[in-house]
């Protein structure tokens, strides 16, 4: 990070706060959202399986980013997106309806899923490869702590009366936040000078494992903490507190986590996390006492950190700078796929057969993704080089 700062410092600065901003509203309404659906809304799994569909379909629709950037930087999309996911929070205080909350969910989706490729891209262009998985450590630590902050806001003042408050206050604060960002969005210092849209054969498995993760991803964000407050009636003060816990583990596991990567290797960082989390999803599918399944849902939000595995794996196989920012897109694009599916299924299988069947077809996924995984082989080579005419 240091390097980054001294050689580009407006960049580094713009992407921490925004980052910041993006991760801190982000964690209150992901904090809110089930306690809300359940209690306020009266959601059922069905309602619940496809708001968490719909909030996917921005991710599926974010190759377009690839185009977007065209014409617009990274650094203005990243601007707007913190507005629209502010917007998205603010509305979600006014939803009386599971149609009303399905369309503010669609609102912050959009601006959380438009970031994300941007800000990868970014640090991508602007790192060095060997120093790549620490800076993305560093960053996702940034996030973390943005979450602890989110969660502790959540745990000290919601209630039951007062979720929608605390909607409407964080949303504004996250969109006066972009708004304030909005005008020093055109910085392109340091950065190559053109981008383009290509995609590539040989990153099929790139794209095929980012399926994979989507598909996993998405049985943890939808059905672990679903489980315990369907199952196990846990209240909104014990899903902040979760929530808290995994935030701060990552400030503290995500930097490690970055150098690890660096230091043993995607291939091996990913086969380590694909064989533990099958262990995990069996833990939710048949274990029964709640405090181990805490502790599960901390693990397997830990494993999320091994995902900076993937991306710096294609920043060593692409071919050029100019085309990072569009297969990152479609990258997230691929991830959402399954991932609009996932929910919807998840919660039509658990609705039939219980609450296993989701799990276990968790176990199935990252199965298939430890198996692929150790197709992957990286040649020496430099960093993607500038194409130039």
């Amino acid at each position: 990070m240091r390097d980054i700062l001294n050689s580009n410092r407006y960049l580094l600065v713009f992407v921490i706060v925004s980052t910041f901003l993006l991760n801190f509203g982000f964690q209150v309404w992901q904090t809110l959202f089930n306690n809300f659906a359940v209690e306020d809304i009266g959601a059922g799994p069905g309602a619940v399986g496809l708001i968490q569909a719909v909030r996917e379909i921005p991710g599926l629709l974010a190759f377009a980013i690839g185009f977007l950037a065209l014409f617009m930087s990274e650094t203005r999309i990243m601007s707007l997106s913190v507005i629209l996911l502010g917007a998205g929070i603010l509305f979600s205080g006014q939803a009386n309806s599971i149609a009303f909350l399905l369309m503010t969910t669609l609102i912050m989706s959009i601006g959380f899923h438009l970031f994300m490729p941007c800000s990868n891209a970014l640090m991508l262009m602007m790192t060095k490869q060997q120093d790549t998985p620490k800076v993305l450590g560093n960053l996702g630590s940034l996030g973390s702590l943005a979450a602890v902050a989110g969660t502790l806001v959540v745990y000290l003042l919601a209630g039951p009366e007062g979720y929608r408050l605390l909607f409407i206050g964080v949303g504004l604060l996250v969109v006066l936040g972009g708004l304030a960002l909005l005008p020093f969005g055109g910085h392109q210092h340091g950065l190559p000078p053109g981008r383009r849209v290509i995609l590539r054969r040989k990153y099929w498995l790139y794209y095929t494992l980012s399926f994979l993760l989507g598909s996993r991803r998405h049985i943890f964000t939808t059905f672990a903490i679903y489980l315990f407050v369907r199952e196990y009636h846990v209240t909104i003060q014990t899903t902040a507190m979760l929530f808290l816990i995994n935030s701060v583990v990552n400030v503290l596991t995500l930097r490690l986590t970055g150098q690890l990567v660096g230091r043993i290797g995607e291939r091996t960082a990913l086969t380590i996390t694909f064989a533990s989390l099958a262990l995990v999803f069996l833990g939710y599918a048949y274990i029964k006492v709640l405090p181990v399944l805490y502790l599960l849902f901390v693990t397997d939000n830990v494993f999320f950190g091994f995902n900076i595995a993937l991306t710096t794996y294609f920043q060593k196989i692409a071919v050029s700078q100019e085309e990072i920012t569009s297969n990152l897109s479609v990258e997230q694009a691929i991830n959402h796929i399954a991932a609009i599916v996932v929910p919807v299924v998840g919660g039509s299988v658990w609705e039939l057969f219980g609450s296993q069947m989701p799990f276990l077809f968790g176990v199935a996924i990252v199965l298939v993704a430890l198996v692929l995984a150790q197709r992957m082989r990286l040649e020496p080579a430099a960093r993607p080089a500038v194409a130039t005419d």
